[in-house]
């Protein structure tokens, strides 16, 4: 059983409110008692990694408001048919400020936000006698990594939002919001100094604690959504000499066996129990998987044939067995029919789902040891960053900066751990810059598809419309995506949040 860090039931954030814009409670904490030792500040700290674990952040959901780990619904990968989840609503354009996720998103972001502001205030004040200066530095360092994680969340999905930096009185919690650029010196300058005060690794039984790859890679994706490609590309070279490495076998990976992989920057971590403390992104329905998450058939034609070559270019590829003689992580990912979804049933996939495909990565397929059924609240961590993004992200910098040649051996080992051919065997290696930079986004949809980052990926890249039009022509069913031009790539602030607070703007796309 692995080691669970998250404190659940801290007293200390018992009485926090979900609305950012109501914080009294954090100002009617028992001062007296709490604050005063490094064990007061670990605990502190926990109950920040706590809030990643809501359901709608890292928690993700069955049949509810979707968390991160379904965003891939916000574009071409996945078909949200709950649509009242979230994505499938907000796709065929019946969002609004006072869209309920937008609202639940928010308010969970800037309840993580409060709690490391709390933190980083209240263990810079603790005693040097009661607290050693290792730890409090490793402490405010985790705060400041965490605090820029909500923040990254709102800066690429919001753009635009309130930059509170310390604890708020009831007073002091009507403000404005601030500019992305604003959000972005922040993130920025919090990532950097955690990075400097992180350590590299903790000891096994403290495994999922920030470390200082966690901070540079979490800065590296965001200079790369920032299209400021040298700074990729230093901070890459960097997170390589950490230690990290390629897990062997990548379906196996995205299992509870693979938690603990070299491969993993940084995670959040669940445990299954019976006190229902899991996520549930990983949960099935027991009659067919996930219906509430489908994989595209767009999504499926982008995995390359065995050979290395598209689906249209290679002899390999037989239309009425679309699974047979393609890149292995499309079967680790997918479920297609006839495949077993549910071993202790021996159930297999009818292909009775909008779309004819099942989500098959992350999701279990078993009852646990303990007896917990694989549609209830499981164990599984959520990986925010592995080490093949980071091989992808300095491959895309190299490449979006003509420096083209490094970029062969980072895909290369990508490939190779998908026990694919590479593509100096496939390709050469005397391609153009388009063309490296078209492998690169193909092998990033392949590699890391059903983790949450397709709309990182098609918004940085301007391709929000295209992966709209790519969704639309799969013709699925009632699903009706339409293009809105921004209101398709940025999230209103919450009409209740406006409406609580004279100082806050929306912002323009949505007025």
């Amino acid at each position: 059983m692995k080691k669970y860090i998250y404190i659940i039931t801290l007293i200390f954030f018992a009485s926090c409110s979900e609305d950012y814009l109501e914080r009294g409670s954090l100002t009617q904490l028992a001062e007296s008692n709490f604050w005063q030792n490094e064990k007061d500040a670990q605990l502190g700290v926990n109950g920040i990694y706590d809030a990643l674990q809501d359901r709608v952040l890292y928690g993700g959901n069955l049949n509810a408001i979707a968390g991160i780990p379904q965003h891939d619904a916000f574009a071409d990968n996945v078909f949200n048919n709950y649509k009242f989840e979230g994505p499938g609503n907000f796709m065929e354009g019946r969002a609004d400020p006072a869209f309920p996720y937008f609202n639940t998103f928010w308010t969970s972001l800037y309840k993580g936000i409060a709690r490391a502001n709390v933190a980083i205030e209240k263990i810079a004040l603790i005693p040097d006698s009661n607290i050693s200066a290792q730890a409090r530095a490793n402490l405010l360092g985790q705060a400041q990594f965490l605090r820029a994680l909500f923040y990254f969340n709102l800066a690429v999905y919001f753009e635009d939002a309130p930059l509170i930096d310390k604890f708020q009185t009831l007073d002091q919690a009507y403000v404005g919001k601030n500019s992305y650029e604003e959000l972005r010196a922040f993130i920025i300058s919090d990532l950097r100094s955690a990075a400097e005060a992180l350590p590299v690794s903790y000891p096994a039984a403290q495994f999922g604690y920030a470390t200082k790859g966690a901070a540079l890679a979490l800065l590296a994706r965001f200079e790369l959504y920032n299209k400021n490609y040298g700074e990729v590309i230093r901070l890459t070279s960097e997170i390589m000499g950490l230690g990290y490495q390629l897990h062997p076998d990548y379906a196996q990976l995205f299992t509870e066996a693979g938690e603990q992989s070299k491969e993993i920057v940084f995670s959040v971590r669940f445990i299954q129990d019976q006190s229902n403390n899991g996520e549930t992104f990983s949960a099935t329905f027991l009659g067919i998987p996930r219906v509430n998450m489908q994989p595209m058939p767009n999504l499926i034609d982008s995995y390359l044939c065995s050979d290395g070559l598209p689906i249209n270019q290679s002899p390999l590829y037989n239309a009425a067995n679309r699974k047979n003689n393609r890149d292995p992580r499309l079967t680790a990912s997918i479920y297609f029919q006839g495949d077993i979804f549910l071993i202790h049933l021996n159930r297999p996939f009818q292909g009775n789902t909008a779309t004819r495909f099942g989500q098959k990565k992350y999701i279990r397929n078993n009852v646990s040891p303990s007896g917990i059924g694989p549609d209830q609240p499981g164990g599984q961590d959520f990986y925010v960053i592995r080490y093949a993004d980071v091989l992808l992200m300095r491959a895309e910098a190299l490449a979006e900066s003509g420096q083209l040649t490094e970029v062969y051996p980072l895909l290369n080992q990508i490939r190779t751990r998908a026990k694919m051919p590479t593509v100096t065997q496939v390709n050469g290696t005397n391609l153009s810059q388009a063309q490296l930079i078209a492998l690169i986004r193909n092998e990033r949809r392949a590699e890391l598809a059903l983790e949450g980052l397709r709309f990182f990926d098609v918004k940085r890249w301007g391709q929000v419309e295209q992966a709209y039009a790519r969704a639309s022509a799969d013709r699925i069913g009632a699903f009706t995506p339409v293009y809105r031009g921004r209101r398709s790539e940025v999230f209103a602030i919450p009409q209740n949040e406006l409406d609580a607070n004279g100082k806050l703007v929306q912002n323009p796309v949505w007025n």
